[in-house]
Order: structure tokens, then sequence, then C-alpha cells
């Protein structure tokens, strides 16, 4: 895999989104990451395919938290250097870029992020865990919600969204005060190991008739893990139907052996 590789790459599926109508999210490329040899090869795959686009895209910095294969992103395994060399591409193509998604579970670096993009530039946070704190902002700037737990608290963000807009930042804050514990476990080390928490959340709120996914990865977290997301969920208010949310759990114990009484 070379770097005019990853070009002719983005290209074909750019190109494949904006035909169908679709905006283009940039997502992060283990390709890339794999043959870029520093920033400047970063630099020269994001320019060229800013120059195929018609519409601003979104890119999106993916943390090896989440995908070890990233490791390096931006051509530096240093924060601080990454985070210079993807200012410099956000400043220099700005008109380019609708906006950046962030996921490093730092609110920190979103921060130094966010206080250094352009203006034009949006920042999406893709922190799973300091979300309440960043979408709410500072006295600076705030950052737009763009999250995959927002896919297990749905009807909690909904509620905690149309209060802030209301300028409720109290009742917004108390809404999702208790979905953070559950966001900080479903997303917990492995990190990648997230989609399970949230597939399982979907089975015992009756959204698909199982427990299973691709490749076994229903079993990527332990019984007990799921036993502390399960009543995570409950204290936060998130079972839709809990005698229903419960006898699926209960089928779920029984497979792993667990004798209940």
């Amino acid at each position: 895999m070379t770097i005019a590789d990853v070009k002719r790459a983005y290209d074909e599926q750019c190109a494949f989104v904006e035909v169908e109508g679709g905006r283009v999210i940039l997502m992060a490329s283990r390709a890339l990451a794999a043959c870029a040899r520093g920033p400047e090869d970063y630099a020269s795959v994001y320019v060229h395919v800013f120059s195929q686009i018609r519409q601003p895209v979104i890119l999106h910095w993916l943390g090896d938290m989440f995908d070890p294969a990233l490791a390096g992103y931006w051509g530096s395994s240093a924060i601080p250097a990454g985070m210079d060399s993807c200012v410099a591409v956000i400043t220099a193509n700005s008109a380019k870029i609708d906006g950046i998604k962030l996921s490093l579970l730092d609110d920190a670096w979103e921060i130094h992020l966010r206080d250094r993009r352009p203006a034009s530039v949006r920042m999406y946070t893709g922190d799973d865990f300091n979300y309440p704190r960043l979408i709410a902002g500072d006295e600076n700037r705030d950052s737009d919600a763009l999250l995959g737990i927002f896919d297990a608290i749905a009807p909690a963000a909904a509620a905690a969204l149309t209060a802030l807009d209301a300028g409720d930042h109290a009742r917004c804050d108390a809404i999702f005060e208790p979905t953070v514990p559950l966001a900080r476990h479903i997303f917990r080390a492995p990190t990648r190991s997230y989609k399970t928490g949230i597939v399982f959340l979907s089975y015992v709120n009756g959204r698909q008739k199982h427990f299973r996914m691709i490749g076994g990865h229903e079993s990527a977290r332990s019984i007990i893990h799921l036993a502390e997301l399960f009543r995570l969920a409950d204290r936060a208010g998130l079972l839709v139907d809990v005698d229903d949310a419960c006898a699926r759990f209960r089928l779920v114990l029984d497979l792993a052996g667990i004798r209940q009484y």
C-alpha cells in the first residue's frame, strides 16, 4: 500500500458518496497510518481529497484506544505534535472542511483543538467520557455532539439537548449526569469492544430479537461487565420496559451458566 493507493481509495469512496447525494465524512485511514512517513504524507493525502470533493467534509480523528492500527495518526506518536499537524491541515483548508470529530476520550485535548481551529470549522465531540461538559461549552466555544454513546442513551440525550436549546442548563446537566457512568462503563478499556455494550442495551430494550454480533463479538465483554451495564442503564432510566428487559437479560445469564434465585 502506497500514498498513491490511499488517495485513489479515498477518491473512489468520496465520489460514490457524493454521486449518491451524501455528505462525506473522512474516516481516519488504517492504510494511511501504515504507509505514511510523517506529517507531510497526511497533508498530501488530505489536500488531494479536498481538491476532489464538491462539499465541505467532516474529518474524524479516531484515537488508538478505538483502533490500535491508528496509533501515531497525523504523523507522530506524541499527541501535541499530531495536533499541530492536524491544525495545520485544517487551517490551510478550512473552506473545504465542515468540522472535525475528535475521539481521544480526553476533554483537555478536545478543548485545545477547539480553541485552535478556525471559527468556520465546527468541533464535533467524540468524547464518550466527558460529553456533557463539552456540549455545554465554556465562555469561548462549545462542541457539537456526534457521539457513539448517543445510540445507547438516545431518550436521555434528546431530553437533555431539548433542555439545552431552551436555555435550561441545570435540567440538561441533571438529565445527562446519570448517563455518564454508563457511558464510561460501555467505553472502558479495551474501548474497541464498546459495540458489545451498545448491542446488548439494544437487545434488552427490545430493539432487536437477539444478542448476537458478527464474528461472535457479543462475547467481547464479560457477563460481569454486562450485569454492571444493565444496572447502570436502569439507574439512568434507560430501560424502556423493566420487566421485559429483565426477562431478556435472564436469557443471557442462563447462557452464561449463571444460576438465578
